[in-house]
């Protein structure tokens, strides 16, 4: 994807550099690679944000887990922070079903029944609904927790390569049309 594209949207690494917030936290947050845009760097910090993504917890745990992932493999923090974000309240019901399919599979473990008849989400109030569902995932155990890790891993080696075939195929686009304006 375009570098002028994300430029438009992040900070500058001067005003990072210059940043309060990151100034406490000492030369870690400094890193060149943290802040800088290219194929490599952005495809890494979306393969942290999608793996991070599908950590339990809610976003500040996921944003601390994907900041340790982009300072650890020095790629695009801002990215990889942003990332995170398609695991919500929305998403991550079916996300984590998905999760433990697998982790059933894998483990091959079908005793649980997945029944959404035992949930008896009709009779309670919409803001009891979370907690119910949460502790109705988590009674699935080991392989929900296999599945989410295996998912997580598979969504950042995808993202990773999407990202990298994208701005390829981006660059390659970009080159063609600058060659058809040359001969015209």
């Amino acid at each position: 994807m375009p570098k002028k594209f994300f430029k438009k949207y992040l900070p500058s690494y001067e005003s990072i550099q210059q940043n309060k917030f990151v100034g406490k936290f000492g030369k870690i947050l400094h890193h060149h690679n943290l802040w800088y845009l290219n194929r490599r760097l952005v495809s890494g910090g979306v393969a942290a944000g999608l793996f991070a993504g599908l950590i339990p917890g809610s976003n500040p745990v996921q944003f601390f887990f994907a900041t340790v992932l982009a300072i650890l493999f020095k790629v695009n923090l801002p990215v990889a922070l942003f990332v995170t974000l398609y695991s919500n309240p929305l998403t991550i019901v079916p996300i984590y079903l998905v999760a433990y399919a697998i982790g059933a599979f894998v483990t091959n473990d079908v005793a649980n029944n997945m029944s959404w008849a035992e949930l008896h989400l009709l009779d309670k109030n919409m803001n009891e609904w979370v907690p119910l569902i949460f502790d109705w995932l988590f009674s699935f155990g080991k392989p929900l927790l296999i599945g989410i890790f295996l998912l997580a891993l598979l969504l950042s080696v995808m993202g990773y390569f999407m990202v990298q075939g994208a701005w390829r195929l981006y660059i390659m686009y970009e080159w063609e049309k600058r060659k058809k304006r040359r001969h015209h």
